[in-house]
């Protein structure tokens, strides 16, 4: 058996139904169990967002959020879209926003919990899954193999996925040879994460929201184009996801899985990734962090992938694939012959608005490619290196494993630049599937701290009070930079 074939089987058994039912099962428990705080709280984001600044342990929220949503928005939001409409048909798109919004709630959870229990490492702010789990739940050992699978998506598994990307993208676009965008890529990557999580946090806060406004510009207008048609798309995508269109009624089971599974390597809730970034903030109460986060799911998905997703249907540029037998592929719509599966399919898009200007929708998505998938690198570096931190604790070993990390990442995006898709995607499904494996059976396990904190949080809110967080006084234990017994180190 070749290698594909087993890193494809791999990914299948990971990603199986059980995976597909906790992703959503748990974002329905903790949705209920806040009340659906994503709708109580939504107008709070916006001031949240301006809460909490930088210093010399942390960053500001805004910082942490734009790391975060650097991480969420990528190559998932364009080729990833695309593969879910190729794959679950349009009703793929609906599965995604259900899925952005109970994750939203597995999103404050863990979010919150990066908060409470991070710790201060190097001078600088550490957390994530790692830490809440041992110092949460008091198992060292399960904290360690999440750790260890960080390390190993982040900084192995994941960045070839987004180099190979912006490497594919550019030779088409502009026959750019790929070991040469990478090769530039790659020096890129080195100039920012070396300079630590600061440069990281700065450069995203000006990067992220260039990207992605321009982003949705470009969809805006091709919406205005077809407006129109956006009452027929949007009934094409309901009637999809249910199972009741013509066409797509046979594959509602694939629309399903493609779109949680598409969905959360998109927006992350609950894969344990964004709290690592969440724990870097500065802020008053860990509930703060949780709420500005689990907005960040809103913009990733609601907000971008829903782009992609209407730019692809409303020209037709998408083709949906029936089933595969003996390498023969028949197709339920073929509308575009030629093109693979991925960021053609928003290419051909954009090139429907701009006749005139051939290759311009190629150009357009090959540079947005390239900056969603490079800050998505840059939010991995940051991911994979505090985990490495949470397994070295002593500090000249922390700093050389993190120069190595930092090293074996940027030799992974040189190197998956050249590969093809189809196995770097299957390699980064099996990492993102063992990371929110091993974080939602955590953070289910810790929802009632989670739920204890943002009780906490509206209590202040509702007094009027200065908002404070007194881990003690909820019964909370193990925490270090918060309350009485705040550490200095």
């Amino acid at each position: 058996m070749e290698l594909s074939e087993i890193i494809n089987k791999v990914s299948d058994l990971v990603w199986g139904a059980p995976l597909i039912i906790l992703c959503l099962g748990a974002g329905i428990i903790f949705s209920v169990w806040t009340r659906f705080f994503q709708l109580r709280h939504f107008k709070n984001v916006v001031v949240q967002l301006w809460h909490g600044k930088e210093s010399e342990k942390g960053l500001s929220s805004l910082q942490s959020f734009a790391m975060a949503l650097g991480g969420r928005v990528g190559t998932g939001n364009i080729a990833g879209v695309a593969t879910a409409i190729a794959l679950g048909g349009p009703g793929a798109l609906f599965w995604m926003w259900v899925l952005a919004f109970l994750g939203a709630g597995s999103a404050f959870i863990e979010d919150s919990l990066a908060q409470v229990w991070k710790e201060k490492r190097t001078g600088e702010y550490r957390g994530g899954p790692a830490y809440y789990i041992e110092r949460g739940l008091g198992l060292k050992w399960y904290a360690s193999i999440f750790a260890v699978a960080t390390v190993i998506s982040c900084g192995l598994l994941l960045p070839g996925i987004q180099s190979n990307s912006i490497a594919l993208a550019f030779d088409s676009s502009f026959g750019i040879p790929t070991w040469i965008s990478g090769t530039v890529a790659t020096v890129l990557l080195a100039l920012v994460i070396f300079g630590g999580a600061r440069r990281i946090g700065r450069v995203a806060q000006v990067v992220v929201p260039f990207m992605a406004i321009a982003y949705m510009i470009m969809a805006l207008a091709v919406v205005v184009m077809d407006i129109d048609r956006v009452p027929a798309i949007f009934g094409l995508i309901f009637s999809s996801a249910f199972g009741a269109h013509g066409v797509f009624g046979g594959i509602v089971g694939s629309a399903i899985a493609w779109g949680v599974k598409r969905g959360i390597f998109s927006n992350e809730a609950g894969q344990g990734s964004s709290p690592i970034a969440a724990a870097a903030a500065e802020v008053k109460h860990p509930a703060q962090q949780g709420i500005v986060q689990a907005f960040s799911v809103y913009v990733d998905t609601i907000g971008v992938c829903t782009a992609t997703g209407l730019m692809i249907l409303l020209t037709d540029c998408y083709n949906v694939i029936d089933k595969v037998v003996d390498g023969q592929v028949t197709y339920l719509v073929h509308n575009l012959p030629d093109a693979e599966i991925g960021p053609h399919y928003t290419q051909a898009a954009i090139d429907t608005i701009m006749p005139g200007v051939p290759g311009f929708g190629s150009g357009f998505v090959a540079i947005a490619l390239f900056f969603f998938a490079f800050t998505t690198v840059m939010a991995y570096a940051y991911y994979a290196e505090s985990n490495m931190a949470y397994l070295i604790r002593n500090k000249n070993g922390s700093r050389l494993s993190i120069t190595g990390i930092r090293t074996g990442l940027l030799c992974m995006a040189f190197y998956g630049s050249m590969l093809t898709a189809t196995m770097m995607w299957a390699m980064g499904d099996i990492g993102v599937g063992l990371m929110a494996w091993l974080n939602l059976i955590a953070i289910l396990c810790l929802g009632g701290v989670g739920v204890k904190v943002l009780k906490d949080y509206e209590r202040q809110l509702k007094e009027g009070c200065p908002i404070t967080f007194e881990p003690e006084k909820l019964g909370i234990k193990n925490t270090e930079c918060w309350g009485a017994k705040q550490s200095d180190s």
